[in-house]
């Protein structure tokens, strides 16, 4: 009597791949999840803080934790999930190791670089991808979820563009290609939306504590939300608020009580009111002759701060 067939699993799909991740940061471990989740199987990850192993123990349980050279020998698809800086080194440390192997798969989740930072493993023959996920991690079991419908900045050559579109597919995401050349604009840019979005509205609910709101967060949420989406559907039409209006008098009184009260905000509010003037006068909100007193009392006060 033949033995019973063993019942297909996910990991029994055509193309499924052995990965490694390096290393089980934030956005390592959560993308790990989501290769396990499509069918592939995270074999190898490495982490050396002890958030990173509990992270790894948490989204991929039961995973071995091993030195980054280990991890690379296991795997059919490597993926470095570390800070850009040192990307570079640790690829060219693992190429001097002589652990990569011809045909292996090495994407790396880097917005500021390219296929370039890998070239040392690809004149060992590794196959090169960037599939840079455009979102912001913390590391929560809820990241894992966020994954569906985000963008993924992929860079990749002709060749292994289909490779790299079904894993951003698998993992829940939409592939957006990104030239090699185009990417430090590119990593610019979201940094310069979502990094200085932070910075701001943080100083925003601190100013709003000074004045006394005790919630600063439930005051700001219903605003600030109307503001991100009426900017995404409406561009500079969006543009509300006195700097729009060309309401001179109050601007210098944002600036004279900021000086006071909190002038280690003066220099970021100068700089982002001059630049809402600038697109406020090129898109038409704001007429030039209308702008001239506000331009004024920024320019006098940035020579203030500089004096």
């Amino acid at each position: 009597m033949s033995a019973p067939e063993r019942p297909a699993t996910v990991h029994d799909r055509p193309g499924r791949l052995s990965v490694g991740v390096i290393s089980a940061g934030r956005v390592g471990a959560v993308l790990g999840a989501a290769l396990n989740r499509a069918g592939h199987r995270v074999v190898a990850v490495s982490g050396v803080s002890a958030a990173s192993v509990s992270r790894a123990q948490r989204f991929l349980p039961g995973t071995p934790v091993l030195p980054p050279d280990q991890v690379v020998t296991r795997a059919d698809l490597v993926l470095f999930a570390v800070p850009d800086d040192a990307l570079g080194p640790l690829i060219a440390g693992l190429t001097k190791a002589a652990v990569f192997r011809a045909g292996q798969l090495v994407a790396h989740t880097s917005g500021a670089h390219g296929v370039s930072v890998l070239a040392p493993a690809v004149h060992c023959g590794v196959l090169p991808l960037v599939l840079h996920p455009v979102m912001t991690f913390t590391g929560r079991p809820e990241d894992l979820n966020r994954l569906a419908g985000i963008s993924f900045g992929v860079t990749a050559p002709p060749q292994l563009r289909p490779v790299a579109e079904a894993l951003v597919v698998e993992m829940g995401g939409e592939p957006e290609w990104i030239a090699e050349e185009a990417r430090p604009l590119y990593h610019a840019a979201l940094a310069h939306g979502a990094n200085h979005l932070t910075t701001v509205v943080n100083e925003a609910m601190d100013l709003l504590r000074a004045a006394g709101v005790t919630h600063p967060d439930r005051m700001l949420a219903p605003l600030l939300s109307a503001a991100l989406d009426n900017t995404l559907r409406l561009g500079d039409a969006a543009l509300t608020g006195p700097v729009v209006r060309g309401d001179a008098t109050t601007v210098a009184s944002h600036i004279d009580v900021l000086t006071q009260q909190a002038p280690e905000s003066v220099a970021a509010y100068l700089a982002l009111a001059r630049r809402t003037a600038d697109r406020a006068v090129a898109s038409g909100r704001l007429a030039a002759t209308r702008a001239e007193a506000l331009l004024d009392v920024l320019a006098s006060s940035q020579k203030g701060t500089t004096g």
